[in-house]
């Protein structure tokens, strides 16, 4: 640190950057679509100054001598009515250099590409997609024609100024010496207003927008006025950590608010859980769930957004005090009981944040369970949002899979409705030992799987699985209510038990007769396919469909034996082929087999099982000779 303090001294000339090519564009939004009203800038500017103490009184903790000389963190706003600017400052941690640069001249990080899209596709309706991506800062090109960014880093002796038109790049020059005095620590971000945005700098106006948007904010926020030659302080905001009040003097606007402060995120929470643990550890929590999906959701890291605060003092929001599958909740918990100088290492083998992890986590899990049982329309746009990541906790968390099941919904072949394995269970078919399901890519493929037929005709009830993780937690789960779970592309599945809705006349008296036809064509099919398929046999499932594909006895279903192939990019456990002696293409394939029509009979055979293939969302063993073989029965039947 003391070797880059060392170079920024010596660095005295200005430095011009150019932004990057998407930077423009993005600007051009952020003016014209993005936000749908202009004061949201001095709501980006506080929070990012907030934040900026926030990490200072985290530093200060193991470096006190960087806050001994001002602790008093705050936030300062000065309204220059004759020279039209509007300073926002706060005594933070600061930027160094560098990072100026990086902070301020890559918009977004990796995120600008999404974030872009994003807005273009939401057009003048897309202020939700803010927040999200780390382009607050920019909102203030809305009122200011030139921005510029004076910081110095704690500890530091050095002070930058970034400077920008928001069009033509920026730069970066070591600062005068008169402001650099000024700035003992931290940043202060001064905004050229333009003409229509001058109603920005009535101390009335800035102090409704902070009420209105940062009241929360545990710093004070100070409106700072010069008379009679005396600097004059009057504050602007409560200053009052909002987790901290009484849930009774807490209104519905300022949860929102905070939750789109403290979680990045601005749609309505679609639970808000508030309270205050005491007894053996005292804690108080703050939490939402959104109604919209965060960004990153999706992130291989899987990292959770849950602020961390001791005593008031923000210190991780890595401290994964909510498993990865619920890294959709944002919030706060603030503990009495753990140290305040605990490292980010200590913290995950901490007995004390662990017992908070613990209670938190069966908290959320809770309220999420009672608002699936007392608001059902409500609830199942949360599952439609977050079902697939919920899941994941059934692969992951045996201490909670029981509640999991309980608060799961699943499509399931009984209609569009949702359903819950409560409700599958009550309307299971007597004789009916197992919960079956079919995982697919797809709900619409696994919807049209021939697989399907055999239960429809018994109107057994079939879960319609579709999401990656499906795959994995049906294997590990031994069952729900005393029923396991069974996948219904894997093994020889008997249904005798089971009554059909309709029976048909002659059907046993026909599959007797048929009987010896069928055995010939399997042992046929067998030896042809012996390099394709792991077995041949007659299907009890199939009603309506020639053929489908299963998987054998004891291993990988086909929806996870699929998913398997895909990501080696090698084939595993060959398939079952199960045929339909009663189907007429079946027939037509024993009658050409006992005609000793060998060609024939192959083109027919493999039409049969590279349909069985398409028909599970997978292409032909090879897609040139599927072609000519249909080419040839086309052109046979047109003759």
């Amino acid at each position: 640190m003391a070797k880059q303090d060392s170079t920024e001294k010596d660095s005295n000339s200005e430095t011009e950057f150019g932004f990057q090519a998407e930077v423009a564009r993005l600007l051009h939004l952020m003016v014209h679509s993005v936000y749908s009203e202009k004061e949201i800038f001095l709501r980006e500017l506080v929070s990012n100054g907030a934040d900026a103490c926030d990490k200072l009184r985290y530093e200060a903790i193991t470096k006190p001598e960087l806050i001994v000389d001002d602790p008093d963190l705050r936030l300062t706003i000065v309204a220059d009515e004759e020279n039209k600017t509007l300073s926002i400052a706060d005594n933070g941690i600061g930027m160094s250099r560098a990072e100026l640069i990086d902070n301020l001249g890559i918009i977004a990080r990796s995120g600008t590409k999404a974030f872009l899209a994003a807005a273009e596709k939401k057009g003048g309706d897309a202020p939700s997609v803010i927040g999200q991506f780390g382009v607050g800062f920019y909102s203030a090109f809305m009122v200011a024609d030139r921005i510029e960014v004076l910081s110095r880093k704690a500890g530091s002796k050095s002070v930058q100024i970034w400077s920008s038109d928001g069009i033509n790049g920026f730069n970066v020059t070591k600062a005068p010496k008169a402001q650099a005095d000024a700035l003992t620590r931290g940043t202060l971000v001064r905004l050229h207003l333009k003409d229509d945005a001058l109603a920005y700098l009535k101390e009335q106006e800035l102090e409704r927008i902070i009420r209105a948007y940062s009241d929360h904010i545990p710093f004070h926020i100070d409106f700072l006025t010069l008379k009679d030659d005396k600097e004059e302080r009057r504050q602007l905001n409560s200053a009052s950590a909002l987790w901290t009040r009484p849930k009774s003097k807490i209104t519905e606007d300022q949860y929102k608010e905070f939750y789109h402060h403290a979680g990045g995120l601005y749609d309505t929470p679609a639970i808000t859980i508030h309270y205050k643990a005491e007894g053996r550890h005292e804690y108080t929590v703050l939490l939402f769930v959104p109604t919209m999906p965060p960004f990153d959701l999706y992130d291989p890291a899987r990292a959770g957004r849950v602020r961390l605060y001791v005593r008031r003092v923000f210190i991780t929001d890595d401290a994964d005090i909510l498993p990865a599958y619920l890294r959709f909740v944002r919030g706060v918990v603030d503990s009495e009981d753990v140290p305040l100088n605990v490292s980010r290492e200590m913290l995950q083998n901490n007995p004390i944040v662990g017992s908070i992890r613990n209670a938190v986590t069966n908290r959320v899990l809770g309220d999420i369970k009672s608002l699936s049982e007392k608001d059902t329309e409500k609830f199942e746009i949360l599952w439609t949002t977050f079902g697939a990541v919920l899941k994941e906790g059934l692969y992951e968390d045996m201490e909670r899979r029981d509640t999991l099941f309980q608060i799961a919904r699943f499509h399931t072949t009984n209609g569009e409705d949702l359903r819950s394995l409560k409700d599958y269970v009550a309307g299971m078919k007597q004789n009916q030992t197992a919960i079956y399901y079919l995982a697919g890519e797809s709900k619409e493929q696994v919807q049209a799987s021939p697989q399907l037929e055999g239960f429809a005709a018994r109107g057994v009830e079939v879960l319609l699985l579709s999401d990656p993780v499906d795959n994995f937690w049906v294997t590990t789960a031994l069952g729900f209510d005393g029923k396991p779970f069974q996948s219904i592309t894997q093994g020889d599945i008997d249904l005798s038990a089971i009554d059909p809705l309709e029976k048909k006349k002659g059907t046993k008296a026909d599959a007797e007769k048929a009987a010896p036809d069928t055995a010939k064509l399997v042992g046929r099919l067998k030896t042809l396919f012996a390099d394709n398929l792991s077995d041949v046999r007659a299907s009890a499932r199939l009603v309506e469909s020639p053929a489908c594909l299963v998987a054998p006895e004891g291993g990988p279903d086909r929806g996870l034996g699929k998913f398997l192939d895909k990501q080696s990019g090698k084939g595993g456990v060959l398939p079952v082929l199960e045929i339909n002696p009663s189907h007429a293409l079946v027939k037509a394939l024993s009658q050409a087999g006992a005609g000793k029509k060998g060609k024939a009979f192959d083109d027919l055979a493999w039409l049969l099982l590279d349909q069985a293939r398409i028909l599970e969302g997978a292409a032909p063993t090879d897609p040139a000779k599927f072609a000519e073989r249909l080419n040839r029965f086309v052109l046979d039947g047109l003759k």
